[in-house]
């Protein structure tokens, strides 16, 4: 591909889905149409397959190769397009993950590559002791200074594969460490710090074999588009955060995840619909009398709401089932005329 037809591509592609021609951007952009192979460029194109516009949290959870500059949006207000399956989100720390895995591969090569000429020294130094012991036993002179020479290199080879496996031992640790911390970063949401879809996927499944009672709320802020519209997504992002922290205090102990977009789910185990409709509607007040402004003008957001879907799980549910007995309460919520919990 030549220079200008990239040059090109990037521009459209800049253009097509309404991105601003920042580094960011057009790193992102270069990167994958110029990796067509690589796991970031077919995350991206599967985002985007059937004609869906990518925006500015679906660049962050690909995490491309600017992952520590938030690309930013067009402010001006686009036309609604269909949004993306729920199964097509990618996490942000998937592909850090996927390094990690091909790093720890090729450290499990190189022990073995290392095993290997361990034993191939060990084998060869025992061959040569077998044969100057037959020679002893045939009456064979043989001298001290062979003995030694034979021990010695020996001995170098060990002290050798002895640094070679500390040192390794010392990456396998290191390694250990990157796991343990990009595993708990998949399961968090970068914006908010709180869990994310993949850790909800997983604490979900827990509550069928739970032998206490479990509720589900679906949280969604209300009118979010016009903060972003009139505010900017930084703001959004801002307004995202604080919610996100509310939801945290007040469903302290139970799960709270950003399970995407500007929409919130709490799992909470132990309670009585009751309780948990006593919970998310305290949480939804506190947001309520939340008084947000600009950071850089002062200037109000104006009341931040949102809408609630609870319910209780049942012995019959599934996964699938009990979201959507919650996702349809939220749209009643909505459809009511929001800032409402609507419950089983």
């Amino acid at each position: 591909m030549t220079s200008d037809k990239l040059y090109n591509r990037i521009g459209q592609f800049l253009e097509d889905h309404r991105l601003v021609p920042d580094p960011a951007h057009y790193a992102f952009v270069h990167a994958i149409l110029t990796q067509p192979n690589s796991s970031l460029a077919k995350a991206a194109a599967e985002l985007i397959d059937g004609g869906v516009r990518l925006h500015q949290d679906d660049i962050q959870r690909l995490g491309g190769p600017a992952a520590g500059q938030r690309p930013m949006t067009r402010e001006e207000p686009v036309a609604p397009s269909e949004p993306p399956p729920r199964d097509h989100l990618v996490d942000p720390a998937e592909t850090r993950t996927d390094a990690l895995a091909e790093q720890t591969q090729g450290h499990v090569e190189a022990l073995s590559a290392m095993i290997r000429t361990i034993h191939a020294d060990t084998s060869a130094f025992s061959a040569n002791l077998e044969r100057s012991a037959a020679e002893i036993r045939r009456g064979e002179p043989i001298g001290l200074a062979t003995l030694a020479k034979l021990t010695g290199e020996m001995l170098e080879r060990i002290h050798d594969s002895e640094r070679r496996l500390e040192k390794a031992t010392a990456e396998a640790d290191a390694l250990r460490e990157k796991l343990v911390e990009a595993r708990a970063s998949a399961r968090r949401d970068p914006l908010t710090g709180l869990a994310n879809r993949l850790a909800f996927n997983e604490s979900i499944g827990q509550c069928f074999q739970a032998p206490q009672s479990c509720c589900l709320a679906l949280c969604d802020v209300d009118r979010f588009k016009r903060i972003n519209d009139q505010h900017g997504h930084a703001v959004g992002d801002r307004v995202l955060n604080a919610i996100g922290q509310i939801l945290s205090e007040e469903g302290h102990g139970h799960l709270v995840c950003r399970h995407g977009g500007e929409e919130f789910a709490i799992l909470m185990t132990g309670v009585t619909m009751a309780q948990a409709h006593k919970l998310i509607d305290r949480a939804r007040e506190a947001v309520r009398e939340k008084r947000l402004r600009v950071r850089e003008t002062g200037e109000s957001i104006g009341e931040v709401t949102f809408s609630a879907g609870l319910t209780g799980f049942r012995p019959d549910d599934t996964h699938e089932t009990v979201f959507a007995r919650a996702d349809a309460l939220l749209y009643r919520a909505k459809n009511e005329g929001r800032n409402r919990i609507c419950r089983d």
